[in-house]
């Protein structure tokens, strides 16, 4: 027998019909022609590069299931908010009637920017930052939001060890947060077993020794007068920060691979909780009250701008966009993998969770206001001192209070540690696939990075430690993130081009988005982010922490850090404009351009320069 080997290059066109789903260009075909003895010739033809992305790493990995992707993404957007700040939005808002703006902005704005996120990483197989070779000018961009992911890291890992010393402190037979008997309580503690210790003419004197265990028992915050007497590191809280630390890095040091199965526990664990807490917590006295709390529908409250301003600013922070995380995450699907229900599924997730999470919430908290005789609006709270003061003030009166501590803390363990998880994956993936180096030396950029968030996280558990969290968790993931998303949508839909974006869709899903997507993500999510930007810069109030108000350089000090972020965009262009040769008009052309198309430029068809690009949906 004897064999003829020839390449031909073919065209998509010839290879597969115009509609071809994964048509991805120029296709490599290798015939390979059998000659029988009997004379009769057979042809044989095997394509060389199937279906993938135009620039798609050969070896880049990929998640080993489709659930384990999914488990990270509802991991990651299914964080502590959903339990401390949604519920008592709900409530504070017009209970039911929030749902309007709520679901309202979901529509037009969350689910299309998420699914934007999504089909963003997925297409062009890299991190927030290499993404933005379809506008290289705007890749500052992507610099940013690692930055803000960073940012993050240095204070929500804190609360995580917050929630660690809380389930090492209940394994116990009576929790350390139920008597003024300890050595941290102050004479103005009263028993929270005590009937009406909290009413009174000199109830606001008093207070619970569940709020003098956060505050004096775990944070010392008692023996700092401010910000500028910190103190040092509590040992116990800084042990709990190194157990966090060191779980993330064994999670994380691997990639995907690891991470992938991790999510398995983080991911599933809390909803077993929930479950289990809502069982409980109906069946408490007081808890239809509270739920009714919850539910109780107020639809004049839709006329006040506050209520959709809330809903517009949660939709934001709840589903995780602008942090580089979905794009992280995303860039390690497969290249034909459906994003578009992705999008949905996680999106419907990550509200229902919130929804679900308020009955649990709020039965406690009607079961916290008859015990004490006061009204719901008295004990509802929102951020930390929900899950560290209320809660397990709440759970210190149950039988079994300690098993009830055990269970609630290792879900607020498993909470945040997948949230965690997202943020450093996107400062790992985001920089490793800028820098080659750090790419072949994963396992030792990951520790690196886990260090030095260690070590900026020792200042949030020193004595004055809360009012550094309150500082960064006020500037560093606020005005900025939402900068960034909205400079994101910009470049997506403006520069890079709505309809180019819908062609990529097309090649990974078969489907190009349907007009809805492409004018949410050409007018109504910028000028929604715009709104939003602007609304939280006028209402803009300056942290506090219970009677503390932040000194003037401390606001000038968290000004600094958001604009930090922010001004790496403008900054990064100026460069880039800088940096590039040619005349004015060939920088700029250069710059708003894709890499890929950089060719063209050079024959000077600059699909930005034309009306069609800029008015094309």
């Amino acid at each position: 027998m004897s064999e003829g080997r020839c390449s031909v290059a073919l065209m998509s066109s010839a290879a597969a019909p115009a509609k071809e789903a994964n048509a991805t260009g120029p296709k490599a075909m290798e015939l390979v022609l059998v000659k029988e003895q009997n004379g009769v010739q057979l042809t044989n033809s095997t394509l060389l590069n199937p279906p993938q992305s135009p620039t798609e790493a050969q070896d880049r990995e990929t998640w080993s299931k489709k659930a384990d992707f999914l488990l990270s993404v509802i991991g990651f957007a299914v964080d502590l908010a959903n339990v401390w700040r949604f519920p008592y939005l709900c409530y504070k808002n017009g209970g039911g009637a929030f749902l309007v703006p709520y679901l309202f902005f979901m529509v037009v704005a969350g689910v299309p920017l998420f699914f934007m996120e999504l089909a963003l990483g997925q297409f062009n197989r890299e991190g927030a930052a290499g993404v933005w070779k379809i506008c290289p000018i705007l890749r500052g961009v992507g610099y940013a939001v690692i930055l803000i992911s960073l940012y993050i890291g240095f204070f929500y890992n804190v609360i995580i060890a917050w929630a660690l010393h809380y389930l090492f402190s209940s394994f116990t037979t009576e929790l350390p947060w139920t008597h003024c008997n300890h050595t941290w309580n102050s004479p103005r503690c009263s028993d929270a077993r005590a009937p009406n210790a909290s009413s009174g003419a000199n109830s606001t004197s008093r207070t619970t020794p569940a709020a003098e265990y956060f505050e004096r028992g775990v944070l010392h915050l008692h023996e700092s007068h401010g910000l500028d007497d910190l103190g040092p590191p509590r040992w116990q809280l800084t042990s709990c920060l190194v157990l966090v630390i060191a779980l993330l890095y064994f999670s994380l040091w691997k990639g995907v691979k690891t991470s992938g199965k991790v999510v398995w526990i983080t991911a599933t664990m809390p909803y077993v909780v929930l479950f289990a807490l809502l069982l409980r917590g109906i069946t408490l006295p007081g808890a239809v009250d509270g739920i009714r709390a919850y539910l109780s529908v107020d639809f004049h409250r839709l006329c006040e701008a506050s209520v959709w301003i809330d809903a517009a600013i949660q939709i934001c922070f709840s589903l995780g966009v602008g942090l580089g995380v979905l794009i992280a995450f995303s860039s390690y699907n497969k290249f034909t993998n459906n994003c578009y229900r992705d999008a949905i599924i996680t999106t419907s997730v990550n509200s229902l969770t919130s929804f679900s999470s308020g009955f649990v919430v709020f039965s406690f908290l009607g079961y916290m206001a008859q015990k004490h005789s006061v009204p719901i609006g008295d004990v509802a709270k929102d951020g930390p001192g929900l899950i560290f003061i209320i809660y397990p003030e709440a759970l210190a009166t149950l039988p079994l209070s300690s098993v009830w501590a055990v269970v609630f803390f290792v879900m607020l363990l498993t909470l945040g540690i997948d949230s965690a998880m997202g943020g450093m994956e996107s400062v790992i993936t985001g920089l490793a696939d800028e820098f080659q180096l750090l790419h072949r030396h994963r396992e030792l950029f990951t520790l690196l990075v886990v260090l030095a968030t260690f070590l900026l996280s020792l200042f949030c558990v020193t004595n004055g430690g809360i009012y550094v969290f309150t500082l960064l968790d006020h500037f560093a993931a606020g005005t900025s993130i939402l900068f960034g998303v909205l400079m994101e949508v910009i470049g997506v839909a403006w520069f890079y081009g709505v309809w180019q974006f819908s062609d990529d869709i097309k090649q990974m899903t078969g489907r190009r988005p349907s007009l809805y997507w492409r004018l949410c993500w050409k007018f109504v999510s910028p000028c929604f982010l715009l709104f939003v930007v602007v609304v939280s810069i006028a209402t803009f109030r300056p942290p506090h922490y219970g009677a503390y108000v932040f000194p003037e350089w401390a606001n000038a000090l968290g000004w600094a850090i958001a604009a930090s972020s922010m001004s790496v965009i403008p900054i990064y262009a100026a460069y880039k404009l800088c940096s590039l040769p040619g005349s004015s008009r060939e920088k700029l052309a250069y710059a708003i351009t894709p890499e890929t198309e950089h060719e063209r430029v050079d024959s000077g068809e600059v699909r930005q320069f034309t009306l069609r690009h800029w008015l094309v949906v």
